[in-house]
């Protein structure tokens, strides 16, 4: 059964509830990065232009953990969305108003935003008579929140069950779902991994996932230091953990670790984010912990992607937010961003941010906007919101 999306439905007068990711970050009450927000502007004018009698809108924003706590008020997303659609979008005061059904009911009402749906705690708990609420807002349910489709909460997940053969994704859902598709099924081969970031601990099931079908899996940034030590080399003070250090030896020992390329040298420092220095093999002195790959291992990880028709990258290979050590990471964007003809997928928060501050993320072939969800749709071929929308809920 293929999953639909919201360009294959029928919206004239139809009244349509969606669920959407505008956990948006706020400085003092105020948007300081509207991405998410404009991600979804696709789905939502789609939904308007296409004749819908009413829409209602719904989100998280932050962790109120089940409490009304003003700070996490969707009213900066409402004003923000009515300036972008020059549009009247009523704040309800919570999900559970009963004057929202009445408010459906007037001829001029057209959008409205429930308040966070995480003032309830029903809402994390997936509990049913809460979904069965939010599902009388509407007779078609849309779901285009990817980053909280790995979740199992009333908003993606149980409202399934009160929208049979009536479900569908959004425009956002439809690129993150194709484009990871692409990664989990058949990749095209050489197939290249690049992982960076700080815990093996975090990410030793997309390492597993991974090494089952890559040609290689480079590792860069603080992930690379347990394995090195693993490995019996030198790592001074760097980030490593026992538990990252046992971890790393247990992957070591498989078969298909011959696949994983390890730096080969390093930008350093005797603090974080201190004085670099270089040093120019694999071991690193007891007083240097380790903040960059070097130009050898770049090098070597450019040999490494020169032929590859599929990238993934999560994770960035040093601390980019500091200019001394951001080399590795924005060497590695440029390398993908020149690459001819491959498919190029950017995941994770770190390295969206870094491929964005890099100046380079529009010539990825993708960057994902789910952050962990992104990772878990790798390690298990599909999210619970995901294969919801595909399968109904009974």
């Amino acid at each position: 059964m293929a999953l639909k999306f919201v360009d294959e439905v029928e919206l004239t007068g139809k009244r349509v509830i969606a669920r959407f990711d505008f956990n948006v970050p706020l400085k003092d009450g105020v948007i300081t990065d509207p991405t998410r927000i404009d991600k979804a502007l696709p789905t939502i004018k789609h939904i308007l232009e296409n004749g819908a009698k009413s829409l209602v809108l719904m989100s998280h924003l932050g962790r109120p953990k089940g409490e009304v706590k003003p700070e996490f008020s969707l009213e900066p997303v409402a004003t923000y969305l009515a300036n972008k659609l020059n549009e009247e979008v009523i704040l309800t005061e919570s999900c559970k108003d009963k004057g929202i059904k009445t408010l459906l009911e007037l001829p001029g009402t057209k959008v409205i935003l429930l308040q966070n749906l995480r003032y309830h705690k029903e809402e994390t708990e997936n509990d049913p008579e809460f979904s069965k609420v939010l599902s009388q807002y509407g007779e078609i349910y849309v779901n285009d929140a990817f980053g909280a489709a790995h979740r199992k909460h009333a908003s993606t997940y149980g409202i399934n069950a009160y929208f049979k053969n009536k479900a569908v994704g959004g425009f956002l859902m439809k690129a993150e779902v194709s484009a990871l598709q692409k990664i989990v099924n058949k990749p095209q081969s050489p197939f290249v991994a690049i992982v960076g970031g700080a815990k093996v601990s975090d990410k030793i099931k997309i390492i597993d996932a991974l090494l089952v079908s890559v040609d290689s899996l480079l590792i860069g940034g603080a992930m690379a230091y347990p394995f090195l030590k693993a490995q019996g080399k030198e790592v001074g003070k760097s980030l490593c953990s026992d538990e990252d250090v046992k971890l790393a030896k247990s992957i070591l020992t498989q078969p298909s670790a011959r696949k994983i390329v390890l730096p080969i040298d390093h930008l350093a420092s005797t603090e974080f984010g201190g004085k670099p220095q270089i040093v120019s093999e694999a071991n690193l002195q007891e007083d240097l912990m380790g903040l960059d790959i070097g130009e050898a291992t770049l090098a070597l990880f450019r040999e490494k992607l020169q032929s590859a028709k599929t990238v993934l990258w999560n994770g960035p290979m040093g601390l980019f937010e500091n200019d001394d050590y951001a080399k590795g990471t924005f060497g590695v964007a440029k390398i993908l961003a020149e690459l001819p003809d491959a498919f190029t997928l950017v995941g994770g928060g770190d390295s969206v941010a870094a491929v964005n501050k890099s100046g380079l993320a529009e010539k990825m072939s993708h960057v994902s906007t789910g952050g962990g969800a992104s990772l878990e749709f790798i390690e298990n071929g599909s999210l619970p919101g995901v294969k919801a929308l595909k399968f109904g809920l009974n």
